[in-house]
């Protein structure tokens, strides 16, 4: 299967779980098949968790078996450990063993991380860019694949700890699901998905159709013109005079990335300025601290972008390098 064939039949069955919201869909599938991670950023009872949990009963190892999904849900009183796992001292071989914390698996689901301390979401730190746990003297690989989504409530402060930006940074995309229309709400009240349809969802994808896309990924090519639109883009949210803290070198990477996956499941193989104008919200809004914290984050991200973008040589071929 390519790239593209991935997205729409992943996007396909979790869309028969979560009704109405392709788009974010989409996007969440593209960063999991890119290597990116991703934060949902809603309220309560819009499908976040079911979103996560679609996607992991669709992917299997391949030698058959399912992907192994975890979830956490984040309570002040979590300990680092209690993520990455721990030695324990076994009075039997006078030795002390290490036991696995729930990031040992293929995806793994962090819900409402703003409810556990700073100490603890640093526990995720290195998990999330290096895919290993250091423990000690010891270091312990993850696997190839391994995803972490994550989810909080942006309405509700009491008993929360915001995001630092350390952790912000590490997530390829901050997606929203919001409430669903009258037509999604009507099949929900009716279907029940997350319960009825999620149950009889089962994989689909291997762990080895994953690999190869992301080989087919790297193929994409990217006009320089669109290169420096990316890193123009990034440069402007740190000059802003509205941001305080604006996108990293990391930013840029994971946004030409996503764009290249993009591109692919639009059925091209060169990213094209529409790839950028799309993602750009969601790749860079999450990142950046703007003075004002009532401004609308995504809707400013998206003005910068278009104000680069339409300074650009329009009749560029994109497919051809200048």
């Amino acid at each position: 299967m390519n790239t593209k064939d991935i997205i729409d039949e992943l996007s396909r069955n979790i869309g028969l779980v979560v009704k109405g919201k392709d788009e974010v869909i989409r996007l969440f599938v593209a960063a999991f098949l890119t290597g990116g991670h991703v934060l949902i950023d809603d309220v309560p009872g819009v499908g976040k968790t079911t979103m996560v949990k679609a996607l992991a009963k669709l992917i299997k190892k391949d030698y058959g078996d399912p992907a192994e999904f975890k979830r956490i849900q984040c309570t002040p009183d979590l300990l680092p450990y209690d993520i990455t796992g721990v030695d324990v001292f076994n009075a039997q071989t006078q030795s002390f063993e290490f036991i696995e914390g729930p990031v040992f698996c293929d995806i793994f689901l962090a819900d409402e991380l703003n409810r556990t301390p700073p100490k603890v979401q640093s526990a995720l730190l290195e998990v999330m860019e290096e895919k290993q746990v250091t423990v000690g003297r010891q270091t312990y690989r993850l696997p190839d694949i391994f995803f972490t989504a994550a989810t909080q409530n942006p309405v509700e402060t009491v008993g929360t700890y915001p995001l630092p930006p350390a952790q912000l940074d590490r997530f390829m995309l901050s997606v929203s699901i919001g409430y669903p229309n009258e037509d999604a709400s009507l099949e929900i009240l009716r279907g029940n998905p997350g319960v009825k349809t999620l149950s009889k969802l089962y994989p689909i994808i291997s762990t080895g159709d994953i690999m190869t896309s992301r080989e087919e990924q790297e193929r994409v090519y990217c006009h320089t013109a669109l290169q420096k639109a990316i890193i123009d883009i990034c440069n402007r949210t740190r000059e802003h005079s509205d941001i305080e803290l604006g996108a990293s070198p990391r930013a840029s990477l994971q946004f030409l990335h996503l764009a290249k996956t993009m591109a692919l499941a639009n059925g091209r193989n060169w990213v094209e300025d529409k790839d950028i104008e799309t993602i750009a919200p969601y790749v860079l809004a999450h990142r950046c601290i703007f003075k004002n914290r009532k401004v609308n984050a995504k809707e400013s991200i998206a003005e910068i972008t278009k104000s680069v973008l339409i300074k650009m040589d329009k009749e560029t071929d994109w497919s051809k390098e200048s």
